[in-house]
Formats: C-alpha cells, structure tokens, sequence
C-alpha cells in the first residue's frame, strides 16, 4: 500500500439498488439482492480482496467519487479513514476512500477534508438500509486513515492465516 492508496474491487456502484456481491466460488458478480428501502448506495461500494474482516467476508470500502463504474471494476482508491458498525451482531468495518485517480480529489487526503454533510449521508445510509430486512444495525463513529490502515493490515494478516 503505497500513499494509503489500495485496489478497491467495486461490486455496487454509486447510485445503485442493487446488492452485488463477488461469489467466492465462481469469481464472478452476482446480483445478492435488491435493497428493500427506497435508498441508493452514496458511493462506490466493493471490498479489498485478500483480506478478511471479523465478519467473516473481505473487507468493506466505499469509494467516493462522481461518478458510478460498474460490477467488478478495479478502482484505486486513497483510504481516508473508516465507519465502525454492528451489522446483525457481526463487527463490521466500512473503510471510507476516495477516487485516487480523479484530480477533483487530489487534496482530499483525511475525513476532514470531506464536506460533514457526506459522512452524516453514509452514517445515515447504513442506519437506515436493512430496517425493512428487519436487520439491526448499530452505527458507531468515523475513525482516522492510521487506524484503517491499521484495520487493513490486520484483515490482510487474518486472511493469510485462514
């Protein structure tokens, strides 16, 4: 991880209803679900393959950008911290990046430099998005870009060892 700038694989992209997911066992895309709320997706939403997060998947970046890529799209992306979560009694991290590619986001380099109003979008979101699933979701706060690449390491090493 050079500059914290990692290959974030996209399975949902901005704007989107829909709940890609990457099947472990094909490779491939697949459609998981539609969301049951009248919601969309604030960003970019993928994982950081090789790794695995104490919920038992890879772990979770969204990537903030202006416009939407598609399923299965390798975007490099600038980690600028990251939302801690519960999600259905499960530990869940949500790494928060930038498009380290766009030059409208060359001086975005921590959550601070992000309007608040964006982050209260995501906190909101996945307050919100599995209410009609009847789902409990807890959202925590916002964490700096040194503990989430800290996060990352330790997802990298667990995934080794699995």
């Amino acid at each position: 991880m050079i500059n914290n700038v990692v290959d974030a694989l996209i399975e949902i992209p901005l704007g989107s209803k829909n709940k890609y997911e990457l099947d472990k066992a094909t490779g491939r895309i697949r459609l998981d679900r539609v969301i049951y709320a009248a919601m969309i997706y604030p960003a970019e939403y993928g994982i950081i393959e090789n790794t695995l997060a104490p919920d038992g998947d890879a772990l979770d970046i969204l990537v903030i950008c202006n416009d939407p890529t598609f399923p299965g799209c390798t975007v490099p992306a600038r980690v600028l911290g990251y939302l801690d979560m519960v999600d259905g009694g499960k530990l869940d991290y949500k790494l928060i990046s930038v498009v380290d590619c766009d030059p409208r986001y060359d001086s975005v380099r921590e959550l601070t430099d992000l309007s608040p109003f964006v982050l209260k979008e995501i906190a909101n979101f996945f307050s919100n998005y599995k209410v009609l699933q009847g789902i409990r979701v807890e959202v925590g706060e916002f964490h700096g870009k040194e503990e989430a690449v800290e996060i990352i390491k330790q997802c990298r090493k667990a995934f080794e060892e699995k």
